[in-house]
C-alpha cells in the first residue's frame, strides 16, 4: 500500500511597503487583535475576498 507523504508548502511571499489612512490602520489593527491574527493575515485576506468578490467591468 503506497504511502503519501506529508507536504507542507510554504508561501512565498514578497515585501512592499504600503500606506493606509491612519483611521484605517487603526481599524484593521483593531480587528487583527481582536482574531487573534496578525494584521499582515487580515490584510491578504481582505485582499483576496475583494479580488475574488469584484463585479465585472464591461
Amino acid at each position: 500500500m503506497a504511502v503519501d507523504k506529508f507536504h507542507i508548502k510554504k508561501q512565498e511571499y514578497s515585501n512592499r511597503t504600503l500606506r493606509f489612512p491612519v483611521e484605517l490602520l487603526e481599524e484593521l489593527n483593531l480587528i487583527a487583535t481582536s482574531k487573534n491574527i496578525s494584521l499582515n493575515q487580515l490584510v491578504v485576506k481582505c485582499c483576496e475576498y475583494a479580488i475574488n468578490n469584484m463585479e465585472e467591468e464591461n
